[in-house]
């Protein structure tokens, strides 16, 4: 009785050992399969991006990803996906894409390019001085994470230009309302816009017209304290600017006759040095 329950025990544990052996090869095969699929829908995805079939590119791309998620070749794949649909200005899927990307996959070596691509996705949905301010401000915010994190990339210094047009953008929309409110004759939200200019965006080339245009406003309302102090203000940086003669003229009405005058005059020096010249250097 002894012997046959050894015997039985035996057999048992012969035939479990037999099972998981079988179950690990049946595990590496699958997982075998499933690498070769994921591989080939990876190379498929490779050739319709370079096709320029965007579409069917990403799909070979997310099903690569799916199909082996564990394997090096999955977060490729989801970031080629990403720049399939950026490189054909369908920002929106490539935001969420690149979204899920910085999600799933924090600690990827590429994951500097993916914020970056991110950054550049709401960069680009910015075009014009009446745009929505939601991508840009994304854009800026994003941008300023990158050159945060890592400052030592190209990323960083390219994200470091992009700010500065992104400010440009911003102040061309401030001045775009102030001048709206001007035609309205609504004063104080036309000041409130211009002066944000000079306090947040003063690196901008719209500084001076925002300047000469709280000069104007002051002006017009009858605060003449207020709009001599921002024409001081605007002639001490900016004395060469046209928007310098244009604050000047207000309080000097004579101004552009007198600067007509005076241009009238160095041109006619002008003619009469380079008649001289001509008369002693010239001559036969």
């Amino acid at each position: 009785m002894k012997a046959h329950k050894i015997i039985l025990s035996i057999s048992i544990i012969f035939l479990l050992y037999s099972c998981s052996d079988k179950e690990k090869k049946i595990t590496v095969i699958e997982e075998d399969n499933l690498e070769l699929q994921m591989i080939e829908s990876f190379e498929k995805g490779y050739e319709a991006l370079d096709e320029g079939d965007i579409l069917f590119a990403a799909k070979k791309f997310n099903e690569a990803e799916l199909l082996f998620p564990q394997s090096s070749w999955a977060p490729r794949a989801a970031l080629l996906a990403a720049y399939a649909y950026y490189s054909q200005d369908y920002y929106g899927d490539a935001i969420y894409e690149l979204q899920r990307f910085i999600k799933t996959y924090p600690n990827h070596k590429n994951i500097s390019y993916a914020h970056y691509l991110l950054a550049m996705c709401y960069y680009e949905t910015t075009v014009g001085e009446k745009k929505d301010l939601a991508p840009l401000l994304n854009a800026q915010q994003k941008f300023e994470f990158i050159i945060s994190e890592y400052p030592n990339t190209d990323f960083a210094l390219d994200s470091s230009f992009k700010i500065g047009l992104i400010l440009d953008q911003l102040a061309a929309k401030e001045m775009y309302i102030g001048r709206h409110y001007i035609k309205k004759q609504k004063w104080i939200p036309a000041i409130n816009r211009f002066k944000t200019v000079i306090e947040k965006y003063d690196t901008t080339i719209f500084t001076e017209e925002a300047l000469y245009r709280l000069v104007e406003i002051y002006y017009k309302v009858g605060l003449l304290e207020e709009s001599k102090k921002y024409a001081k203000l605007l002639g001490y940086n900016y004395q060469s600017s046209k928007w310098y003669e244009n604050s000047y003229s207000l309080f000097d009405k004579n101004y552009k006759k007198k600067a007509k005058k005076v241009a009238q005059v160095k041109k006619r020096d002008k003619r009469f040095l380079i008649k001289k010249f001509k008369s002693l250097f010239l001559r036969k």
